[in-house]
């Protein structure tokens, strides 16, 4: 198993910088402003042949100490950049219960880590926090990495107040430069020597990679967080009621009924318009993206605002990408639904979801858990139809069956007929149907021949027909 090493310090000091140049991507969202992290975010990295996992984490404030009494912090936390998110939002810095959770997660990541490296911002030299937070993590008892950030050149690092970090009790203070590589070589060498349990890469266990891959998605503040932390059956992502808290895709590994998941958390998705922040338009472009990757989607809906435009926009990216989709009517704990309020509600979602009544519906409560497990229970069955082979003879019977039903409308006084039907990819599943005119195959005869294949196969997943041309004869002496 690979060990653990936190990354940790107060905001703005270039931790998620750090991270990803560790890791060797960009999965934390990098901004010059603070507060940007708030969860736990994991990656993986190696050096030397080793293998390792890295932890960014939210700026860690000790409680009691402000951080707009920092250097530089005053007007950050005055007037944040970009005006706020939605044009009115206070800063993550003046919402206290926002700062107790991201401290609390950064506490969860050293209580894990086998290592921890506190990043300083060398710019500043030592500041109260920084020492408050130094007294801290020498209590946790594990090898600790100062690390004096923002150090560009030797000329940098010989002005500036770097001497002042070693009053925090250590024997080695790292200057690097998290953007730009500087010293950061010497840094993982020390804390691979300090880790004589890390695992070579290829002495690792391959089934702890893959999983069915779940994201939760939704409009902001409809419970996204606290359904994760309700799966997980642990408080991992920081669940707030102010809009736009989580702004990275968040991955956790939970193991459910024999099968692994990647649950992955993700920001609110807004219209463009509606996005007043550059960094929360860099953090829906990432939902987007997590979408993307993701084998299935729990679309998460609000039973006060059942599905309104911005649901419907949200349920319209899965399918344009082919993910199979779980709608997911959150805290109906405050409805208090009956089986009659269930039904109104299930054909008000088909009424106003139309384009994908076949995604299946659940009415939960992520505050009380009620129904939480039977999201994962569908999320085993759609990956198992999206990733499905449908055999190619009964796909020719169900074409066959279709088309005797009900004959395909005549094009131009000709009839329309179709000859073969085979699948071609997953995910979604896709089938090719050779037709003698596919030009001439109209909208409602391919919904026609989609339901039936749904009721065929009993299929609640996307679904993509492709009418091609009859392949000519292509025997010898004859052309194509």
């Amino acid at each position: 198993m690979r060990p653990l090493i936190a990354i940790v310090g107060r905001p703005n000091v270039g931790k998620s910088t750090l991270f990803n140049r560790l890791i060797g991507g960009r999965i934390a969202l990098v901004e010059d402003v603070p507060g940007v992290t708030r969860d736990r975010h994991y990656g993986d990295g190696d050096w030397a042949g080793r293998a390792l996992s890295f932890i960014d984490t939210g700026g860690f404030v000790p409680e009691g100490m402000a951080a707009a009494s920092e250097p530089g912090r005053a007007s950050d936390r005055q007037q944040p950049r970009g005006g706020g998110v939605g044009g009115g939002m206070p800063s993550v810095l003046e919402d206290q219960a926002l700062l107790a959770s991201m401290r609390a997660q950064a506490q969860l990541a050293i209580d894990e880590a086998a290592a921890i490296v506190l990043v300083c911002d060398a710019t500043e030299g030592l500041v109260p926090s920084d020492e408050e937070v130094g007294r801290l993590l020498r209590r946790s008892g594990k090898p600790l990495f100062v690390v004096a950030n923002k150090v560009d050149s030797d000329r940098r690092e010989a002005e500036l107040p770097i001497s002042e970090l070693y009053r925090l009790g250590i024997e080695q203070v790292y200057p690097i430069s998290a953007e730009h590589g500087r010293g950061v070589a010497e840094l993982l060498d020390d804390v691979v020597a300090a880790l004589p349990e890390a695992p070579r890469l290829a002495e690792e266990d391959p089934a702890e990679e893959g999983g069915i891959r779940l994201a939760v998605v939704g409009r902001p503040n409809v419970g996204k967080s606290t359904l994760l932390n309700a799966l997980l059956g642990s408080e991992r992502f920081i669940a707030s009621p102010v809009p736009g808290t989580t702004h990275d895709p968040i991955d956790e590994r939970l193991l459910h009924k024999g099968h692994a998941f990647v649950l992955t958390d993700t920001a609110g998705i807004r219209r463009r318009k509606s996005i007043a922040a550059r960094i929360e338009g860099y953090a829906v472009l990432r939902a987007i993206q997590a979408l993307e990757k993701s084998d299935v989607a729990a679309l998460l809906v609000d039973p006060t605002e059942l599905a309104v435009d911005q649901d419907a926009h949200i349920a319209g990216i899965a399918l344009e990408k082919g993910r199979a989709l779980v709608l997911v009517v959150n805290k109906w704990d405050l409805i208090e639904g009956d089986a009659e309020k269930e039904k109104k509600a299930k054909e008000l979602l088909r009424d106003r979801l139309d384009f994908v009544s076949w995604a299946p519906v659940v009415f939960a409560s992520a505050l009380t858990r009620a129904h939480t497990g039977r999201i994962l229970d569908l999320a085993i069955r759609l990956h198992e139809q999206a990733t499905t082979r449908l055999p190619t003879s009964k796909l020719n019977a169900w074409l066959q069956d279709a088309q005797s039903s009900q004959p395909a409308p005549l094009w131009r006084g000709l009839p329309v007929k179709f000859f073969y039907a085979a699948q071609v990819g997953t995910r979604p599943v896709t089938i090719v149907v050779q037709a003698n005119r596919p030009q001439a195959v109209t909208d409602s005869y391919r919904r026609y021949l989609m339901n039936r294949l749904r009721e065929t196969f009993e299929l609640e997943v996307p679904v993509r027909l492709v009418f091609k041309q009859k392949t000519g004869d292509r025997r010898p002496g004859r052309r194509g």
